[in-house]
Parts: C-alpha cells; sequence; structure tokens
C-alpha cells in the first residue's frame, strides 16, 4: 500500500526499545545484574548476601500508589483528536469520504474487499452496511485501496474502486526488467461500479484500467476527481522492491511511478486520454495518460477543494519522507532524488536540472512512511484553514504545513496518533478532517477519529525530574520506589553493549492480561521502567507510560554527571560517554514510538516467554521465577496455565540450546517487534519466534528494500556473506540493523546468525 501494513525503510528489523519493555541489552543470560548495577539500583560493591533461592521472590503484592503513568505531556497546538462512531467495529479500515452532496452519509474501505457505508449518526454495529464487495489479493501492500465518486454522483451514481487481484489472462504484463523475469505478481485495477438505489447497493464492476505489478509492494491504489477538471487521476508507486529495480520513476513507457490522468466518461470497459495531458500529443512511446512521474509510492494525496492543486504525501527509501505540490507533467526526481537530495544521502543535494523539489522533507527520525493528508477547509479551527494536513504511519505523527515569514514551508506538529496505525485521512463535505488508523481499536479493530479544537489547555505537570516521577526514591533516585516490580528477560536486545535494570509498575487494583500469543497487555496508567549503564555510570533512564487514553508514551531521563537525578529531555540527543569514545543517544518520544507499535502490543519483551526465568528481588533478596512469583502475587486476570516450567521460555542466545533456536529467539527479541503483520517493517517478513521458519519469508526470499552488496536473498543457505541478513546485522553504514541508536556490533549476537545461517542446508 506505501509502506502500509509492513512499511518503513529497513529490510532486516529496526531495532529501538524505549521504556522498560524489552530485553537486556547487556550479555545474554546475565541473571538481571547489569554490569554495574543491580535490580534495586545499588552497587554489587555493597556485598549484599548472595541471594536465597525460593519458590517465590515476594509473599504479597507491593502496594503502587506512585509509579503510575502521568498525563501526557501538553503539545499546546490547539487541536485533538475524538474518537468517532465508537458504537461501531471496523476491520482494517483504509480510506473514509463522503460522496458529493451527501453530509448523512459516510463510506469506509475494508482493505479485505469491502466497501461500507454508515450514517453520521451511527452509534450501533448494525448501522454499518456493505455495499461492494470484490474478491482482492491482500498480499504485500495489496487490497481495496482506493474510492472516488463521480462528480455527476447526484445523477449518474457512478463510483470507482482501484484494488489488487489475481492476474488472469488477458491481464498487461509487469515490466520484464524488474528482477522476477516479467513475473506479474498481480495486477492494480482501477474499476467503473453503478448504483440504481442511490447508494445502497452497486452492480458488478466494470475494470477499465489494469497495470501489471511486479512486486507486491509500492502499489499506490489512491484515486481521486479532480474539483476543478473532473478528470480521475490515479496513484501508482514505482512496482516495487527497493530502489526502483525496474527504473520506472524515470521511464515514460512504463505505468509504474506515475499520476495518471483519464476521462471516465467513456463506453464500458474504456476511458479516454484528456485531450490536454501532458504527453498526449507523444510520438516516441510515452504513455499518453501520465500526468506526472518520478514518483517512489503515492499511497495518499488529495485536491484543495478550493485552488484545486494537488498535495503529495511521498514515501521515500531509506532517508528522506516528503510532501510535494504535484503540477502537470512534473518530475519528482525517484530514483534519482530522495527528498531535497541525492538518493541515499543525509548531505548532498540533488539540484538537478529538470527535477521538481518537494515542498519539505522530513528526516528517519520524524517520519518513515508518510501518509498524505487534506487541505484543511474547515470551520471550526480557523487557524489551519489552507495548511495541508499530513502524517505518519510508523512514527504516529501528524503535522500541519504551515509557512513562515520568508515563505518557507515549516511543518508544525499537531500530536502524535500512536505508532504503526495511521493510514489514511479522510475529509468531510464541510472540509474537516478526520484520522483512519487501520487498527489500534479493542481487538485489533481499527478507528476513526476526528480533528477537533483542544479548548482550554491544562497545564503541563508532566514530571521534568526522575526523582518527581513517583517511580524512584524522591530522596534518593538511583533506587527504584518501593512499588515497582524488577524483571529480566531471557534473550537480550542489543544496545551497544550497555548495562541495564528494568522494573514494572502496576497500579493498585490491576492486573496483567496475558494474550493467546504470550505477549502481555498492561492496564491503562502502568509503567515499564529502565535504567542503561555504560562504563559503571548511569546515563540514562526510561520511562514508558501506558496513559489514560489507552495509548504508550516513552520519555528519557538523562543522568546527570553527579549521578544524584536525571532529567527530562524534550527532545533525542547524543553524547560521548564512558572514556568519550562511543556516543550515546538518547531516543525522542517519536523514535521511541516507532517499535513500540500497537503490533508488538506497546511493550516489546513483557511477554510470557522473555519473563520465564528466576530473578533476584531485593526487598527479600531471594532468587524465583518470575512468572511464579507474578502469579503468586496476583498480578494477572487469569492463573498462569502452567507451572513455570511447562511454559514456553526463549533460549538464551549465548547459551547452549539448538543454533537455530538461539538465533530465532535473537531475531524475535531484536527485530519482531518491526517484522510480524501490521510491526512497520517493510517486506513481509515475520520474525516472531513462534512462526516457523517457512513462515518467516526468509530463507532464499528476494530482498525487496534494495539489495546490500551483492546479497539479493535474505537469507541464503550455508552462506551468510551473501546474505542481507547478516550483511545488515555487520553494516557500519547506512544498511546496518538495528537502523537506529546502534553504533556498536554485537559480537554474539552476529555470530549466533551467522552461525545459524551456515548450519542451514536448505529452505523448507
Amino acid at each position: 500500500m506505501r509502506n502500509l501494513l509492513l512499511a518503513t525503510a529497513i529490510a532486516i528489523a529496526t531495532v529501538y526499545a524505549c521504556g522498560g519493555d524489552d530485553s537486556n541489552g547487556g550479555q545474554p543470560g546475565d541473571g538481571g545484574v547489569d554490569g554495574g548495577t543491580v535490580p534495586d539500583g545499588s552497587s554489587p560493591d555493597a556485598g549484599p548476601p548472595p541471594p536465597t533461592p525460593a519458590p517465590f521472590g515476594l509473599d504479597t503484592r507491593p502496594s503502587n500508589t506512585t509509579c503510575v503513568a502521568q498525563k501526557r505531556p501538553v503539545l499546546d497546538t490547539g487541536v485533538k483528536l475524538q474518537k468517532m462512531w465508537t458504537g461501531l467495529t471496523f476491520n482494517q479500515p483504509i480510506y473514509l469520504t463522503q460522496a458529493p452532496g451527501e453530509t448523512d452519509r459516510w463510506y469506509v474501505l475494508d482493505r479485505t474487499g469491502k466497501v461500507r457505508t454508515f450514517p453520521t449518526t451511527a452509534a450501533a454495529q448494525t448501522d454499518l452496511k456493505d455495499v461492494v464487495s470484490v474478491t482482492v489479493d491482500t498480499g504485500g501492500e495489496g487490497g481495496l485501496l482506493g474510492l472516488a465518486f463521480h462528480p455527476d454522483w447526484q445523477t449518474n451514481h457512478e463510483a470507482y474502486l482501484s484494488y489488487t487481484r489475481d492476474s488472469v489472462t488477458g491481464d498487461p504484463a509487469a515490466p520484464a526488467s524488474c528482477g522476477q523475469s516479467g513475473a506479474t505478481v498481480f495486477t492494480s485495477i482501477v474499476a467503473r461500479f453503478k448504483s440504481a438505489d442511490g447508494g445502497a447497493t452497486f452492480g458488478a464492476p466494470d475494470e477499465i484500467l489494469k497495470v501489471g505489478q511486479p512486486f507486491t509492494n509500492h502499489d499506490g491504489g489512491n484515486i481521486q476527481f479532480s474539483p476543478v477538471d473532473k478528470m480521475l487521476y490515479f496513484g501508482l508507486g514505482d512496482g516495487g522492491s527497493g530502489n526502483d529495480p525496474c527504473g520506472s520513476g524515470q521511464d515514460k513507457k512504463s505505468y509504474l511511478g506515475k499520476f495518471l490522468r483519464i476521462d471516465v466518461n467513456a463506453p464500458a470497459g474504456k476511458y479516454n486520454v484528456p485531450a490536454d495531458n501532458p504527453f498526449a500529443g507523444s510520438t516516441d512511446g510515452t504513455l499518453k495518460e501520465i500526468w506526472s512521474y518520478g514518483h517512489r509510492n503515492p499511497w495518499r494525496w488529495s485536491f484543495d477543494r478550493v485552488s484545486g492543486d494537488l498535495w503529495l504525501g511521498e514515501v521515500g527509501q531509506d532517508t528522506w519522507e516528503e510532501v510535494d505540490h504535484v503540477v502537470k507533467g512534473g518530475n519528482y526526481g525517484w530514483n534519482i532524488c530522495e527528498g531535497f537530495h541525492k538518493r541515499g544521502s543525509t548531505t548532498a543535494l540533488c539540484n538537478t536540472p529538470g527535477l521538481s523539489d518537494p515542498v519539505v522533507e522530513h528526516p528517519r527520525s520524524e517520519a518513515q512512511s508518510i501518509t498524505g493528508g487534506y487541505v484543511y477547509r474547515g470551520t471550526a479551527m480557523p487557524s489551519l484553514v489552507g495548511t495541508y494536513i499530513y502524517g505518519d504511519y510508523v512514527t504516529g505523527n501528524v503535522w500541519a504545513l504551515t509557512y513562515d515569514a520568508a515563505n518557507k514551508a515549516v511543518p508544525k506538529l499537531l500530536f502524535n496518533i500512536g505508532a504503526g496505525t495511521l493510514v489514511s485521512f479522510g475529509q468531510g463535505n464541510d472540509g474537516e478532517i478526520y484520522t483512519v488508523q487501520i487498527t489500534g481499536g479493542p481487538g485489533g479493530a481499527g478507528i476513526l477519529s476526528k480533528i477537533v479544537p483542544t479548548g482550554a489547555v491544562a497545564p503541563d505537570n508532566f514530571p521534568k525530574l526522575l526523582s518527581q516521577t513517583g517511580c524512584v526514591d524522591p530522596s534518593d533516585a538511583t533506587k527504584p520506589a518501593a512499588g515497582v516490580i524488577p524483571y529480566d528477560v531471557n534473550s537480550p536486545l542489543w544496545s551497544d553493549g550497555a548495562k541495564k535494570a528494568r522494573w514494572l509498575a502496576i497500579p493498585d487494583g490491576q492486573k496483567i492480561t496475558i494474550g493467546a500469543d504470550n505477549d502481555w497487555d498492561l492496564p491503562i496508567g502502568s509503567v515499564a521502567m529502565k535504567e542503561f549503564s555504560v562504563g559503571g555510570k548511569r546515563i540514562e533512564t526510561r520511562l514508558f507510560m501506558r496513559h489514560d487514553d489507552g495509548g504508550w508514551g516513552g520519555y528519557t531521563y538523562e543522568w546527570n554527571d553527579q549521578g544524584t537525578d536525571a532529567a527530562l529531555l524534550p527532545a533525542g540527543k547524543a553524547k560521548p560517554v564512558g572514556d568519550g569514545t562511543q556516543t550515546w543517544t538518547y531516543p525522542s518520544r517519536t523514535q521511541c514510538i516507532q517499535c513500540h507499535s500497537v503490533a508488538a502490543g506497546g511493550t516489546i519483551g513483557l511477554e510470557t516467554w522473555q519473563l520465564n526465568r528466576d530473578v533476584v528481588y531485593p526487598s527479600t533478596n531471594r532468587q524465583s521465577n518470575a512468572l511464579a512469583t507474578l502469579d503468586h502475587i496476583g498480578m494477572f486476570t487469569a492463573p498462569l496455565a502452567g507451572a513455570p516450567a511447562t511454559l514456553p521460555k526463549l533460549p538464551d542466545p549465548a547459551g547452549t540450546d539448538p543454533i537455530e533456536q538461539r538465533a530465532r529467539s535473537y531475531l524475535h527479541a531484536n527485530c519482531s517487534h518491526c517484522h510480524r503483520p501490521q510491526g512497520g517493517g517493510q517486506g513481509t517478513m515475520d520474525l516472531r519466534f513462534g512462526e516457523s521458519l517457512k513462515d518467516t519469508a526468509t530463507c532464499n526470499a528476494a530482498v525487496t528494500q534494495g539489495n546490500v552488496g551483492a546479497a539479493s536473498k535474505i537469507v541464503v543457505p550455508g552462506d551468510p556473506t551473501t546474505s542481507a541478513m547478516s550483511l545488515r546485522f555487520h553494516a557500519t553504514d547506512s544498511k546496518r540493523m538495528p537502523p537506529v541508536a546502534v553504533s556498536i556490533l554485537d559480537p554474539t549476537g552476529s555470530k549466533v546468525i551467522d552461525d545459524w545461517i551456515t548450519s542451514l542446508t536448505a529452505c523448507p
């Protein structure tokens, strides 16, 4: 779809953890003592007596009235999100719109192939009706992707859908030069539908435009009618894989990587080419339907209903995301440029004659999969009138594009919607703007919300010092509060060799729900805390909070040089640590939620098979199994399914279990929070430990996000030197995985992965 369900610019894993969430960043299996600290934050030099093995680490649940999630820090932008139609359940919603001339009814697309309608006053599930059902191929980024009502809807009752389906005889072939021998994985369709009852039901599809797709990503798929010329515009991505191996962006003989403009007022099965298209008179094979080119993946875009301008949120490759103002015949630079820069560069500007620059670009720290929106033309928020509102799927940031005194475009951050859910915006006929989240609701359902004024803004009382959070002793910030519970994990997440200690805080009276997938769902108000030390010195503590709106937020506190307290950082930061040769990256709040997606459950490492291990409890000086202890003191909504010895457990990657189990454990801890369905990682990999090797989609699977060196396969049995997975772990440039906040090679993890690949003799 766009880097939609499986988007962002990586090919093995985005590995970053914020808050007390994940796995041990020290050496594997270190038993909870993270190199210079023990779980209570004291120095091991104090010489506590050896812990006593016991059935349970705690006898009773500690009271926790202080370490509870605070109100989110106040971002006074004048707007907020208001959830709409909460009595309805939406399954994978992907687009929201109204038909021309109608204000009392909405239409929502279900990616799996349904168009559904409901009244504006809908309050119950019975108000949601199916009006169209088409057979679609939802592989990769495919499915039902776009809906546009004919401008003359009130008289002709025609609607148009964009979707991908299995290819059939007579469909156009994909380009033959794209690395798959011309194979067409599915076909992109624009089809006409007619209604005889005012939109309550629709007839059979009349397919008027077909394009063969060589890969399952970068399908584009949005369609819109211009309010000015009433022509239908269709945005198509470059065909997929990474870095445009087809050369589609600059190839004017290919439909891929283009905006197409057609006149739908034609007989069944046909369309007309408008005579004023920029290449309508071409005689050199240039496709006459092309309106603009040089696009990577125009996932969501729209027309300003007042000016008619076309605004695009363009998904980038590895370095930059961008917003474009698309005009007739424009060349937007892909795959020569990415943002204002040469493709893949963070410093070198493109400056190529004949190419159109974007209006604004965003680095990967701010955005990783742009979701285009709308120019606001409503009345509820006068300060936003005329601004382009757009967001990012991976980070959840939502901006309004404003201009400074020099008429330079300036993105203004409005709010954060939550990571890995924002697939689209909607605009009512009154000009107000809505958001569409494909998941995030109860049971994984989608969410529809409206951007509304905030009204009076409450003061920002978010604690500025760690000692003020209630999660540590206010008189000694090096010691955890009495109500927090230490925990440890089986499989480590690499954090440049830092030693870590971590704690869990659940509000009194609340409990943890263990899901069928062994993941833990923490109640509202919960806090997970993690402390990082380098060279025996505390450098950072992260708090990960589940706020009263049900969403999570990550907050970073930087320890002072005296080691007495830590201050809240408003943004990301980097500074030398240890002996000065290592640079430590403090994450921004945006970076924290890039990996803490809804798909990963918010937290990452709080899972049964991560916490099924012994932990030292300083308050009792006992060493006991964490699951048994938490169950004993009543922390779960239901008793454990069995004794810990009978429950799943991730192997220690540095242990003695079979090499495949240890490697899969490492990938689960370090990679699977992104590389899982709807997790935000590009491609189709699913690196969760519970999946079979075949279902991971890695073994002899083609790299779809750009080759790494000579590697064109993710895992090549027996040969890590030609496996992109191994090469990314070893890389020292932008190809490195993890791509965020990691600058030092993990010797244990990289060796485990290499040994596993070497041990493979064939793919399942």
